[in-house]
């Protein structure tokens, strides 16, 4: 009973999971749990393999290992970049339209996902390729918030944003799991942002692999190890 209990609780198990590009390994053995409704950050220096780790988890890649998801989850996925040419002639209202008609959605769900993200039908109808990069990320954020998801994955979600608007955002996904219960999982190299939101910080690199509570691991000494050079942040108080 315990140990089916404790299984309910998590939305995410990884168990051992390698991830190999050839004979180059970019994540060995790696394991850890996501409690529903927490907030897990992952960071690391480039090419340490965060944004595979994310392919990984939304089953696009293939990998060695365990993971599980827990009955019933709804992901949405916000990526770092969108395979889409941004001068091609397509509304953002367009790209939002085709995904509530993929999952079955009514035609009120785009009303309400700009809603969340503060983004007016004005602004969607516009092209993609003259949105600002603020608008663009706001798009596709509303884009994977389309279907209720209880799981949001988001790689730098926002990058190319202003501070308002990345304060917004940042807010945003806190209000969804305040009010229902939303899980987490975002990429980030904004430590201070991630000291303020995670409930976890995971930590990849080739060095070492390290999970815990932010004020465990973000400290001068293990940043300097991660990194390889001395790294400082700044919490703002609000």
């Amino acid at each position: 009973m315990l140990a089916s209990k404790a299984r309910a609780e998590y939305v995410l198990e990884v168990h051992h999971l390698s991830i190999r590009f050839g004979a180059t390994t970019v994540i060995e053995d790696l394991s850890f749990g996501v409690p529903r409704g927490t907030t897990l950050a992952i960071i690391g220096p480039n090419g340490s393999g965060k944004t595979v780790l994310f392919r990984a988890l939304v089953g696009a890649i293939p990998y060695e290992g365990g993971v599980r998801w827990a009955p019933g989850t709804r992901i949405g996925y916000v990526p770092q970049k969108l395979d889409l040419e941004r001068d091609i002639p397509i509304a953002g209202l367009d790209l939002l339209r085709a995904h509530a008609a993929l999952t079955h959605q009514p035609r009120t769900e785009i009303e309400r996902v700009l809603g969340l993200v503060g983004m007016t039908p004005q602004i969607a109808g516009q092209r993609i390729g003259v949105m600002s990069g603020g608008q663009f990320q706001r798009l596709l954020v509303a884009f994977a918030l389309i279907g209720d998801p209880d799981v949001l994955l988001l790689d730098e979600p926002t990058a190319g944003v202003d501070l308002p608007g990345q304060e917004q955002l940042n807010e945003l996904v806190r209000r969804l799991q305040a009010e229902r219960g939303l899980t987490a999982l975002f990429i980030s190299h904004e430590l201070s942002v991630v000291f303020r939101y995670a409930t976890n910080v995971l930590c990849l690199s080739e060095k070492r692999v390290c999970l815990g509570e932010p004020k465990t691991i973000l400290t001068p000494e293990l940043l300097r190890e991660v990194y390889g050079t001395p790294l400082g942040f700044h919490v703002h108080e609000h």
